[in-house]
């Protein structure tokens, strides 16, 4: 993405955090998202949750002030945002063509420990159903799956989608904010492999789907397989992917 907005801010001038247009707000925050620090909503609003990216966002980069932007600090975030985009051609024709463009994408976005790779993975495992290809929620149901989602599922048309499964209207649209697609009026993009590739790993880092991160219960002083769950669906079938976990960790 390219900050237009913010990159319109002129040489020599600072602008206050607190006093941008929500126009520029938003765009900070989505470029904050993309980068991995957890703003909230994308409303373009300073509140709390932003003012702590930001603040985070700022010691990373060592920006100059946290009550300010200037361009200098827009060029930063810039070139971040550059390096963060995806390079090369990715397969997701294969299983193992897909367990490399996962590892590339958890290694770009900041999930580099084998344990917390390892746990992506058994997850994708387990929500495919073992096939590591985009699904869609109850797609095991016979014979019509979408009459039984229109009937049991009040999120619906915004079900769950992908290698893991993004629900609600909410979510689809602050994914297609950060990805640059209408996710909210074609929700099937999201099983494209490229955007559940993101959304997956994007998810694990912030804590974007319960609350929880990957690295509240995996980081290189503990590896906790069975409560990494609570990252996705509370503790569901916490125990099998925890298993699953373990097998991927070994072969890394």
């Amino acid at each position: 993405m390219n900050l237009v907005k913010l990159a319109s801010i002129r040489p020599g001038k600072s602008l206050a955090i607190k006093g941008l247009s929500a126009a520029r707000l938003t765009e900070l925050q989505i470029a904050l998202t993309r980068l991995g620090y957890p703003v909230g909503d994308i409303d373009g609003l300073y509140g709390p949750k932003t003012r702590s990216a930001w603040g985070e966002a700022v010691a990373d980069f060592k920006l100059d002030d946290p009550g300010t932007i200037d361009a200098g600090d827009v060029a930063k975030l810039q070139r971040a945002l550059d390096k963060s985009k995806s390079t090369g051609a990715l397969n997701f024709s294969t299983k193992a063509g897909t367990i490399k463009a996962i590892k590339r994408e958890c290694s770009k976005q900041g999930i580099g420990l084998k344990t917390q790779i390892a746990y992506v993975l058994a997850t994708v495992d387990h929500e495919t159903a073992h096939t590591f290809a985009p699904v869609s929620e109850a797609f095991w149901v016979k014979p019509d799956p979408d009459a039984w989602r229109r009937k049991n599922l009040r999120y619906y048309p915004y079900y769950g989608r992908g290698y893991v499964q993004l629900t609600w209207q909410k979510n689809y649209a602050k994914y297609g904010a950060l990805l640059g697609i209408d996710l909210v009026h074609k929700p099937d993009l999201a099983l494209d492999p490229t955007v559940a590739l993101f959304v997956l790993v994007h998810g694990f880092k912030t804590g974007n789907f319960t609350g929880r991160k990957l690295s509240d219960y995996i980081d290189d002083q503990r590896t906790d397989f069975l409560n990494a769950r609570r990252c996705i669906n509370g503790i569901d079938k916490q125990a099998e992917i925890a298993a699953l976990a373990k097998n991927y960790l070994a072969g890394l």
